[in-house]
């Protein structure tokens, strides 16, 4: 696999037909089947897909600038994805409450866990995906998710935001599905069946304007020693899957905590959060760090022409990738702080971390990081209150004028030979625990 940041000169780049090259303009007929992504329809609206984080402190801000295009129209939540879990309802809730308090936007619950059988429940839920502005789907599964969606209407009505000025944010499990095909990541990652791509919806293609395949998680490191990229698959898996996908195809691979906004108008595609947008094509990789404004139609040759017409978006300053990384750091700043007897340094590392946690508390994507960072803080109470128990100033702070005052008055008896009174003083400090040496610059002590 080779791979390359940002734009490379031109006598680096792969010399391939480009895939968006409009038929009109060479005089031939319009190709069918893959090929026909193509043409470029004139759209409208904006395609937003988040790696992973998307109820984190890290996405807030790209949340509240998308957002604010979107206006008084009604903002959705599709709980489809992780509707199979028996805490639905506390992803929802927890999701609802990060965009009331962090992002300030009131958003709506649409539950569609599985296709209504009441009639009127399922037109009543249509309308509401049909009406609304924005449509937001985040964690669970892609292949639970790909299950309810298929043969209804859900999938047309989310394309459909992207013709009339919509806003479609997708990310995590929710992302893999609007590819040409998905990853089963729980069938592969956990049950141990085979990777294989199955069939995804394929929104993404059309809009874009060449075969895509979508990648969220893809810098994920939760593996440790052992390779989890590429949404769990890891390098080998990915090589193998991806010699299986058409050869046109381009896999747009997402980093954590990293947004790409695909402006449908301007054609332009942002790179927002804290990673970078990886585009692929059999095993060669261009990466796009966060910051990058790139023309759609640059992509698949792994071009990163700079977009005329920049898509206007507050880039957030970078905060930790995780709850764990911040709660490392705090940790960090405590022991050191603990080390140094600043108890003021203590107390503040404390209380950064009980906020961080609760900063974090909205985030929807499972993991055990929570209890990490819980750990850590009681850790820090424990350990503030030792130092609270042994004293957190130097005791040699605290004894100094009482033991000067001692070898003072020793000093005195010792000039007036009063030998009684010298040794009884260094026999009642030796006592208290405080060590009493003569030297030739005159005594010193020590606890």
């Amino acid at each position: 696999m080779s791979v390359r940041s940002g734009a490379a000169p031109p006598s680096q780049r792969r010399r391939e037909p480009h895939p968006t090259a409009d038929p009109a303009a060479t005089g031939k007929a319009a190709p069918s089947g893959a090929a026909a992504h193509a043409t470029k329809p004139a759209m409208r609206g904006l395609l937003v897909i988040m790696g992973s984080g998307e109820t984190a402190p890290t996405m807030v801000k790209p949340h509240r600038a998308i957002l604010e295009r979107v206006g008084d129209r009604k903002a959705i939540l599709l709980d489809t994805p992780y509707g199979f879990q028996s805490n639905a309802d506390d992803i929802s809730a927890r999701a609802v409450t990060y965009f009331a308090t962090s992002v300030g936007r009131q958003i709506d619950v649409l539950s569609w866990r599985r296709p209504p059988a009441d009639t009127l429940a399922r037109e009543r839920a249509l309308t509401t995906l049909r009406e609304s502005g924005w449509v937001f789907a985040g964690p669970g599964s892609p292949t639970y998710t790909l299950r309810q969606w298929r043969d209804t209407p859900v999938p047309e009505l989310i394309a459909g935001k992207l013709r009339d000025g919509g806003v479609v944010c997708f990310a995590s499990a929710a992302a893999l599905t609007l590819g040409s095909h998905a990853i089963p990541v729980y069938e592969i990652y956990k049950a141990g069946i085979d990777p294989h791509w199955v069939p995804a919806l394929d929104l993404v293609s059309p809009v874009l304007g060449f075969p895509t395949v979508i990648i969220p998680h893809y810098d994920n490191a939760e593996g440790g020693h052992h390779d989890t990229r590429y949404c769990y698959l890891g390098e080998g898996r990915l090589t193998a899957m991806e010699a299986e996908l058409p050869p046109d195809s381009v896999i747009l691979g997402v980093d954590e905590h990293t947004a790409v906004v695909f402006d449908l108008t301007a054609r332009t595609a942002s790179v927002l959060g804290n990673g970078a947008l990886t585009v692929r094509q059999r095993g060669d990789s261009v990466v796009h760090p966060a910051g990058s404004v790139l023309d759609i139609a640059s992509l698949p040759s792994g071009g990163a022409a700079p977009a005329s017409a920049p898509v206007v978006l507050d880039e957030p300053a970078a905060p930790p990738a995780s709850l764990l990384a911040a709660a490392d750091a705090l940790d960090a700043r405590f022991a050191a702080a603990l080390a140094g007897r600043d108890v003021d340094g203590c107390v503040k590392a404390i209380l950064e971390l009980e906020q961080v946690i609760v900063d974090w508390s909205a985030d929807t994507n499972i993991s055990d990081e929570g209890e990490q960072a819980r750990a850590l803080l009681r850790s820090m109470v424990v350990r503030l209150g030792e130092l609270a128990e042994a004293g957190a100033r130097d005791p040699r702070d605290v004894l100094d004028p009482y033991v000067s005052l001692l070898l003072e008055i020793r000093a005195e008896a010792r000039a007036n030979r009063d030998w009684a009174t010298s040794d009884r003083i260094r026999h009642r400090l030796t006592t208290a625990g405080v060590e009493l040496r003569d030297t030739p610059a005159g005594p010193e002590w020590l606890i």
